[in-house]
């Protein structure tokens, strides 16, 4: 479309407008970045200190799981039967108070005026005594004999428990099993020294009480008057 100005015909410019550019602004583009890069490195951080926290929850666990193996009830019942052979000791018991009242009875009392049935009553009782401490023993003896194979099947049951552990309780726990095993046994050295003892000393009192036997008779028969020699007659004729 023209337009007449000054007597000349004039039209509209036909070039367009120039177009607008936007400005690219690389700091603020740059400072993005950065800022993107600290958000993600703290979220990597996060994700990391999360699952470092998982594996710790996860050790804790090991570390308190119990040790699915337990030997009480074995070492309970081995250490039964010892007692009750113990409690079985035949004539003078395990007890202070029955040594004070047998062994007063038939190893101190021995005396001079004692009668000759009393005195075998006595010695009859301390040869049963005597014999009755070695069948303790021998029995103590065998029972710790026996013990020996279950103690070897539950110390290789702790000691794979205890190396193949999950954690420390169940270590812990299968060395605590370990040395129990170690005091049950100990346990049965000490009653099988005691019946050995008991048996030792039993026959060395008898030993003794018989050296004490031997003077109450000999004194008692002190007692009688020496044998005097006397004249008899014999198919009728008297000699001297």
């Amino acid at each position: 479309m023209g337009v007449a100005v000054g007597g000349f015909g004039t039209m509209l410019s036909p070039w367009p407008a120039m177009a607008q550019w936007e400005v690219f602004d690389s700091a603020n583009f740059g400072q993005n970045v950065l800022q993107a890069a600290r958000a993600l490195q703290q979220i990597d951080n996060q994700i990391t200190s999360l699952a470092n926290q998982a594996q710790m929850l996860v050790n804790q666990a090991k570390n308190l799981a119990l040790l699915p193996l337990s030997t009480l009830t074995t070492l309970q019942s081995t250490i039964s039967q010892t007692t009750a052979l113990l409690a079985q000791a035949q004539n003078i018991a395990y007890s202070v108070t029955s040594v004070e009242q047998q062994y007063q009875q038939a190893y101190t009392s021995i005396s001079s005026g004692m009668s000759d049935s009393a005195l075998f009553s006595q010695a009859q009782t301390r040869w049963q005594n005597a014999v009755g401490g070695f069948e303790d023993a021998l029995k103590l003896q065998a029972q710790a004999v026996g013990n020996i194979p279950s103690d070897s099947g539950a110390m290789t049951q702790l000691v794979s428990a205890s190396q193949t552990s999950t954690g420390a309780l169940q270590a812990a726990q299968a060395g605590n099993q370990l040395l129990a095993l170690q005091s049950r046994q100990l346990s049965d050295v000490i009653a099988v020294l005691s019946a050995n003892g008991r048996a030792a000393n039993l026959q060395q009192a008898r030993e003794a009480a018989t050296e004490a036997e031997s003077e109450a008779q000999y004194a008692h028969f002190s007692q009688y008057d020496a044998y005097s020699p006397t004249a008899i007659s014999m198919f009728g004729s008297s000699g001297n």
